[in-house]
């Protein structure tokens, strides 16, 4: 049960792109931990049964259907809850679509879609939150979903690191800006079965076991820090509670493990007085690189023998 400190009593939240999957998951936790929940999504069915799940769970909650992107929803969202509920405490956002494709493939549409809903999306209902708890002094909870993929990069998703990447990078901005009001603001990582890692033949074990109710094997738990979305829930609801002082972060999680992500920094580095020619460069970069050159995409250890799977047919 939670705690006096990680209790959510008489607060409320709003939760984007929390119809299924992971944003369902955190609403239902943040439900459970006493915040009654602004649920949205874009289809009036699936935003219906998660209100109704929330509600059967011991919760309270309302929807909003409407794509986040729009100044109109984010206006939308935070008045739902002033009419409903009487005040906002708690943002998550965490509203996304996928358009994969590879950069040479990439149409105008299919990397507009996907900054508009995760970037402007996040911009948008970030900054209609973060006016109300300036204007009437509510020490806030913001959290914004990130990816590995924004951390790292990932073949075939431009438009979605560009996305992810810019969120953190507006995050880090954000808790500077906000922080003299008592707003915190951070990001999560989430690493999780989801939809898109369903069609991942690596994954294939820990999405079937997950499919089935089953525990995950430990490999993917434990060793890849993969789990289920409740296990990314609970990292949700502390960061939303008062137990939680901490702002600007980068967290990652999954299955049994918890990350903090380092900020950007220097790894290496070099001095030329009078500054550097392209010859110079040519000599002195390559010896930087040798030891400290950085790696690109996500790194996966070899699957143990009983955890494969055949590949799907084409």
């Amino acid at each position: 049960m939670p705690t006096d400190h990680t209790s959510l009593s008489g607060k409320v939240a709003i939760v984007t792109g929390s119809g299924r999957g992971l944003g369902l998951a955190y609403a239902l936790e943040l439900a459970r931990h006493g915040a009654s929940i602004v649920v949205n999504d874009v289809d009036t069915a699936i935003a219906a049964d998660a209100v109704a799940q929330i509600e059967r769970a011991g919760g309270t909650a309302i929807a909003v259907v409407a794509p986040v992107g729009p100044t109109a929803t984010a206006d939308a969202l935070v008045a739902a809850a002033l009419d409903t509920f009487g005040r906002l405490d708690i943002l998550v956002t965490n509203a996304g679509v996928l358009r994969d494709t590879v950069l040479w493939k990439m149409s105008d549409d299919d990397f507009d879609t996907v900054i508009g809903v995760h970037l402007r999306g996040t911009f948008t209902c970030v900054r209609a939150a973060a006016a109300y708890f300036r204007e009437h002094e509510v020490k806030g909870r913001i959290i914004c979903i990130g990816s590995p993929t924004g951390q790292r990069g990932n073949f075939g998703q431009t438009n979605y690191a560009a996305a992810k990447a810019g969120v953190v990078g507006m995050v880090r901005t954000w808790a500077l800006e906000l922080k003299r009001a008592g707003i915190a603001v951070n990001a999560v990582i989430p690493v999780a079965a989801t939809a898109m890692t369903a069609t991942v033949p690596y994954f294939a074990a820990a999405v079937e076991a997950d499919a089935a109710g089953e525990p995950m094997p430990a490999f993917f738990r434990h060793d890849l820090g993969f789990g289920t979305s409740d296990d990314v829930a609970g990292l949700i609801a502390y960061l939303a509670s008062d137990a939680a002082e901490v702002t600007g972060q980068v967290i990652g999680i999954g299955g049994d493990r918890v990350q903090l992500w380092s900020h950007p920094e220097a790894v290496a580095t070099a001095y030329s007085e009078g500054g550097w020619t392209a010859e110079s460069l040519a000599t002195e970069l390559p010896t930087l690189l040798v030891d400290h050159e950085q790696t690109v995409g996500e790194r996966f250890p070899a699957l143990p023998e009983d955890l494969v799977r055949p590949k799907p047919q084409a």
